[in-house]
């Protein structure tokens, strides 16, 4: 059974949702098609036409299965195509409402399900333009079955019918409008949560200012990068850096220029690292860099990369330019260390680059 329904209705569940509905719509009409033979059977329809039309109706239905399942409908703006089946099983009722002729009564109740079939998906414009298709052909419809067969058809019962239809079709319509409302008002509600839980994992992992990883989420990548490399037996190397003479510089220009030189640097130094390392802010003007699978050699070239990208950089302020340097301290990761433990030989090695004269990269030993 669960083979069979993903073949007809594939694993896709966008898909999955459309072509249960269009499964949905051929059943009522195969409903239909049973109860127009029945009424052929009886003697209250034309057996030819009939059989005709029950082709013609099953046939479409198909044509939308095949259409959804193959993809063809995705180069719509309406892959589901809602509108045109809606469309084209009113113009299989017009049709069975003039050829049933005494019976024709019964298909008012199918035009009202494909009418609220289209409640659930159409757009309110849509259901406006679906109902007015509506009147218009079984007024046709109407008309046609009045000229043909006065007797079971009188004119002044056809309008009375006509008068139903127009009625009860865009009252139908309205409904479609205020469930189309609430179902923007819930998309609308579900996005702005979307938005908020987005906004929220942000402020729990980034640093609001320079948008770099925040202090606490990095502690989180160093014990993982700490657990991967238990697992491998492999390495990795963490940087601590820091903007020489930030201070100064905030104290001369105030914070503001401060706040400029901070988002600058981390901007410069986000283009310089590799997709698999991380660079955090982690606190005032100090950063970590975290440079995932890599002994000594390799992870000093990228830290250099980053101390050459802003040594580069000039940042222009109010009152001129800044060029501004890095001091570095860096640490490759030891079996049987903690994370912690590595990270202080970092910054002990920054504290070595500070007093050997600051703009260089230290080691740590």
């Amino acid at each position: 059974m669960s083979r069979l329904q993903d073949l007809l209705l594939t694993t896709d569940p966008v898909l999955r949702a459309r072509l249960a509905r269009v499964l949905i719509a051929m059943a009522t009409v195969g409903s239909g098609v049973l109860a127009m033979n029945y009424f052929a059977g009886i003697g209250l329809a034309p057996p030819g036409a009939v059989a005709l039309w029950s082709l013609a109706a099953l046939a479409g239905m198909a044509l939308f299965y095949v259409a959804l399942r193959s993809g063809w409908s995705r180069r719509f703006p309406d892959p589901s195509l809602t509108v045109p089946q809606m469309l084209y099983a009113i113009s299989c009722g017009a049709v069975a409402y003039a050829l049933l002729g005494a019976g024709r009564g019964a298909v008012f109740p199918v035009l009202m399900v494909i009418l609220m079939f289209g409640m659930f998906v159409a757009s309110p414009q849509q259901m406006r333009w679906v109902t007015a298709y509506a009147v218009v052909v079984f007024g046709a419809a109407m008309v046609v079955a009045s000229l043909s067969h006065p007797a079971l058809a009188p004119p002044a019962l056809e309008f009375g019918h006509f008068l139903l239809v127009a009625t009860m079709a865009p009252a139908v319509s309205l409904l479609a409008g205020r469930l189309a409302s609430m179902r923007l008002r819930s998309r609308r509600q579900r996005q702005d949560l979307a938005a908020a839980l987005v906004r929220i994992r942000e402020l729990a992992t980034r640093d609001e200012l320079t948008g770099l990883v925040n202090r606490r989420h990095m502690r989180e990548l160093m014990e993982q990068e700490h657990q991967r490399c238990i697992r491998s037996g492999r390495t990795f190397c963490l940087a601590v850096l820091d903007i020489d003479r930030f201070k100064t510089l905030n104290d001369a220009h105030g914070r503001g220029v401060g706040d400029v030189v901070l988002r600058s640097v981390a901007h410069e130094a986000m283009r310089r690292v590799r997709v698999s390392d991380a660079f955090s802010r982690w606190g005032g003007d100090r950063f970590v860099l975290l440079l995932a699978d890599s002994r000594s050699p390799l992870a000093r070239g990228g830290v250099e990369r980053v101390r050459a990208g802003i040594g580069s950089m000039h940042v222009t302020i109010p009152a001129g330019e800044l060029r501004l340097t890095l001091s570095a301290g860096m640490a490759e990761h030891h079996a049987g260390e903690t994370v912690e433990q590595t990270l202080d030989r970092a910054e002990r090695a920054l504290d070595e680059a500070k007093q050997q004269g600051r703009d260089r990269l230290v080691p740590a030993a």
